[in-house]
């Protein structure tokens, strides 16, 4: 295969999985969650004090909940250098302002942006919208940082697997026990293979609706 093919292959499969993914792209990005201790420890800011707290805040559901964990020990100026390493995605269909504004670099006006084209049904939407206002590059930067919840009985594996810390086995059970008619059901059935926490994560990313 000629490296022009090559780029053209490369590059289609990356546009189909980025359509499907709910999850933004967070390569350089750590989830409070998921991440090592030493990888948390390597982060802006983050003192063994701090990575024990972030630790010790698990499961983080919300990011307003792991500001308010580690505002009495950082200065607001740490925790935005700190948040561009480490952020647990928000919720683009119900996150408050308040949350929003706690991504890096982010603007009253561009938080309304966020809020005026809810309700989103796909990153793809996101990216539609937001790239009115600024250019690609900032597009990609402020998608690290959000999801939009999956459907349990719609999505498909690919997007499943954007969630943080998902498995191919995990992606399996979630699609195992279709089709869900309550998020108790959920819990019941994938509770099976995890503990509470984590069940208690995994369901901060999907919905039934």
């Amino acid at each position: 295969m000629n490296i022009v093919r090559r780029i053209i292959l490369v590059g289609s499969l990356t546009a189909a999985l980025s359509v499907s993914a709910q999850v933004g792209n967070h390569p350089g990005l750590l989830d409070p969650n998921t991440a090592t201790a030493a990888d948390l420890l390597a982060a802006p800011g983050a003192s063994q004090a701090v990575v024990d707290a972030i630790v010790a805040a698990r499961p983080v559901l919300r990011m307003l909940d792991l500001d308010a964990k580690l505002s009495g020990s950082l200065s607001r100026e740490q925790l935005n250098a700190l948040y561009g390493r480490v952020f647990r995605q928000i919720n683009l269909n119900t996150a408050s302002r308040e949350e929003i504004m706690l991504i890096p670099g982010m603007t009253a006006r561009m938080a309304h942006e966020f809020e005026e084209y809810r309700p989103y049904t796909s990153l793809e939407q996101f990216r539609r919208e937001i790239g009115k206002y600024v250019d690609a590059a900032e597009v990609a930067r402020l998608e690290q940082y959000v999801f939009v919840p999956m459907n349990l009985n719609t999505a498909s594996g690919e997007d499943f697997l954007t969630i943080p810390g998902m498995s191919n086995r995990m992606v399996h059970e979630f699609e195992e026990y279709r089709p869900y008619t309550s998020m108790e059901q959920f819990r019941r059935e994938i509770g099976k293979y995890v503990d509470a926490n984590e069940v208690a994560r995994l369901e901060s990313y999907v919905t039934i609706d």
